[in-house]
């Protein structure tokens, strides 16, 4: 008991260390007390994470609080995010005279992700989800004098109340089901035999939820004009914050698991997302834009594993994304200069010969893999479709080593897939011992329905790129340009139901402003 309490007492420090940072943003080492705070945070979270993996009980509560190793790996994923973050920060407002503001809702902000991953009460989590998009618009509307910036937010506001509603709602069937406001309560009682009418309410508006907070096609386009707010913003909306839809459907996994028609609804809403951001990523010259897509294209294909029931592999592509989305925006200026200088090397495309050789390649080590590490993972009968996009990953990585035909390449494109591989799978088996036993029910026809979504997208890719001038490869190219026209008509719509007046620039006036390409 002793232990418990212990532990429940250092998470609730460690929930309570950003908003002791946001109370210094008025001090005059701010940048310095947050940042030491922060990274105390960090280390006390780590050792807290060790001490609950080997506590035999694997979960400590105390008043609203209740932390497992799912909630304990990712609030060191927070604290770590938000540390790298605010050492880029520091830098990047080095005379800025907003400086202050702008630490303020940072640490708001994180601390509203940090209440939210560790809530045990309904109530809790709600309104800390509300503080999350409360405090994110200050950050997303710290230059209020850009347009693009502007409009970004308002869209961005009206979706999270939308999303607010639906949770409410979701929250207040789940309390009527089960009398209980208690999170780990509620889910201790899936699976269960009865699955009741407000069972299936609730997970449908979940998944609507989860749909909104990842920005899935059609409500996507916020996500890609925030570009415009300043780049550590950016960082920590596409690291830490966007993927929180991707979160709420690991927490309640047994509830989500259960429901036919939540599940189908992800997969067919994120499914075409996933593809067409992905394809429509492939159009974009902007650095920072063709991050945006891909954040929509891989926060898309996180919800897939989690409707395909593999939220082990869910969990491990929220943590990877995120350090690799937080890398990516804060060295975005060294990608411009790496991407210019592709350019003018050139790369050729790889030839049919290499095409083949590296498929049948791919197919020996993926066939491999399942042999050698199949058997071991929870999951039987073992889903394809996951085994299927690290095939495709390596053939096309291996395609490219194989074109330049120099045994140098060819080796080291060898132990880079071989490493890849097995760091795959390690770190897939490792990410089970932070989730609790879920059932696992596998779908073939939801198995099937995604590898066909992913094989068309390599077809269509492989026209792209090697047919652009044929006519319909330039016509499907003109419509990915655009965005296939999908957040200009959800502009629209928004604005006709909440019209806002966009601050003028002292060029020129923009009311509706379409994509930087």
């Amino acid at each position: 008991m002793f232990m418990d309490h212990l532990l429940a007492l250092v998470w609730i420090a460690i929930v309570c260390l950003p908003l002791m940072a946001a109370f210094c943003s008025g001090f005059s080492q701010r940048w310095r007390i947050a940042g030491r705070l922060i990274g105390g945070g960090l280390l006390v979270s780590v050792l807290a994470l060790l001490g609950i993996l080997l506590d035999e009980n694997h979960g400590a509560g105390l008043w609203v609080f209740y932390f497992t190793p799912l909630k304990a790996a990712v609030l060191v994923l927070i604290q770590f995010i938000a540390l790298v973050v605010l050492r880029y920060a520091q830098s990047n407002f080095t005379g800025d005279p907003d400086d202050r503001r702008f630490l303020l809702w940072l640490m708001l902000t994180v601390f509203s992700v940090t209440v939210t991953v560790g809530s045990d009460h309904l109530l809790a989590f709600w309104f800390s989800w509300v503080g999350i998009s409360v405090t994110l618009h200050q950050l997303l509307m710290f230059y209020p004098d850009r347009p693009r910036a502007a409009l970004a937010a308002h869209k961005k506001f009206i979706l999270a109340r939308l999303s607010e509603i639906l949770l409410a709602f979701s929250f207040g069937l789940l309390y009527l089901a089960h009398h209980s406001f208690s999170i780990s309560t509620i889910l201790s009682h899936y699976p269960m035999a009865s699955f009741g009418w407000q069972q299936q309410a609730a997970a449908v508006l979940l998944a609507l939820v989860a749909l909104i907070k990842c920005a899935q096609l059609p409500l996507h386009g916020w996500l890609i004009q925030v570009v415009e707010a300043p780049t550590p913003v950016s960082s920590l909306l596409h690291a830490g914050v966007v993927n929180m839809g991707g979160y709420l459907l690991i927490l309640f996994a047994p509830l989500f698991n259960q429901s036919g028609p939540a599940r189908w609804l992800v997969l067919v809403v994120a499914g075409f997302s996933t593809v067409l951001a992905a394809l429509i990523m492939m159009t974009r010259v902007s650095i920072k834009v063709r991050l945006a897509w891909s954040t929509t294209a891989q926060m898309g294909l996180m919800l897939l594993e989690c409707a395909l029931g593999l939220y082990s592999l869910a969990l491990l592509h929220l943590m990877a994304h995120s350090c690799y989305k937080a890398h990516a925006f804060l060295d975005s200026g060294n990608a411009v200069n790496a991407l210019l200088e592709r350019e003018l090397v050139g790369v050729r495309l790889p030839s049919l010969k290499a095409w083949l050789v590296s498929i049948f390649i791919s197919l020996a080590l993926v066939s491999e893999a399942i042999m050698l590490f199949g058997a071991n993972l929870p999951l039987t009968p073992l889903p394809l479709t996951p085994w299927l996009l690290v095939g495709i990953a390596v053939a096309q990585a291996l395609a490219f080593y194989f074109n330049e035909a120099t045994q140098a390449l060819l080796d080291k494109g060898l132990a880079k897939v071989f490493l890849l591989l097995l760091s795959y799978v390690l770190a897939e088996a490792a990410s089970t011992v932070l989730l609790a036993d879920i059932p696992y029910t596998y779908d073939m026809v939801a198995d099937y329905w995604l590898g066909l979504l992913f094989l068309s997208l390599s077809a269509v890719y492989l026209i792209l790129q090697y047919h652009p001038s044929h006519p319909l490869a330039r016509r499907l190219f003109i419509a990915l340009n655009a965005g296939l026209y999908l957040d200009e008509w959800a502009t629209r719509l928004t604005l006709e139901f909440w019209p806002v007046h966009l601050p003028r620039t002292k060029k020129h006036s923009v009311s509706l402003p379409s994509e930087i390409a």
